[in-house]
């Protein structure tokens, strides 16, 4: 993987610098990136394996999910990190386009630099991966969607659709996007 730790290390203090209350959630990850474990090693949850999603907003204020055609749940798009990735950032927009297809070049990056949300996935791997699933840290960046597009059919994983913002996989990840969603209702004048 190209990704260095070095690089891994500034996101997560990055992170916890703006969200100081989720270290104990991180700190698997900050263990064994201290330690000198790389993404790839088998540690455990801390770095076995590094993924990253994306949480597409649309201007209906939904987010893109995709349906697992194995499992029949609905996911955010993501997967693994991958020896051509640059950055975590990078990783999360190619493993969008994989997933999604068309609908990632119909996006403007809304999060920088800094993930939206790091936690334990789940996010689905990528179709290079044989479509297994991993439980590492997942680190998942916002996006916005330019246009009030309705995915049409399916993507790589299964059916796209946008669904209700609180679909999402974890209650914190929700109440992010309602703050972001706040945030610009407030700027526009909502």
């Amino acid at each position: 993987m190209s990704i260095p730790n070095t690089h891994i290390r500034a996101v997560v203090s990055d992170y916890l610098e703006r969200f100081p209350k989720e270290a104990d959630t991180a700190a698997p990850l900050v263990r064994a990136l201290a330690e000198g474990h790389g993404p790839e090693s088998p540690q455990g949850w801390g770095v076995e394996h590094v993924t990253t999603g994306a949480v597409v907003l649309d201007p209906c204020w939904r987010v893109l999910m995709v349906r697992d055609r194995d499992r029949g749940r609905w996911m955010l798009p993501g997967g693994p990190v991958v020896e051509t990735d640059a950055s975590l950032r990078e990783a999360a927009r190619a493993r969008l386009a994989e997933v999604a297809g068309p609908v990632a070049g119909q996006v403007e990056e809304a999060s920088g630099d800094l993930p939206l949300d790091l936690g334990p996935g789940p996010v689905r791997d990528s179709p290079a991966s044989e479509g297994s699933e991993h439980r590492g840290p997942t680190f998942l960046y916002l996006y916005r969607a330019t246009a009030a597009m309705i995915p049409a059919g399916s993507g790589t994983f299964g059916e796209l659709a946008w669904r209700p913002h609180t679909d999402v996989p974890s209650a914190r990840l929700a109440a992010k996007i309602s703050q972001a969603l706040a945030t610009d209702r407030a700027t526009a004048g909502v």
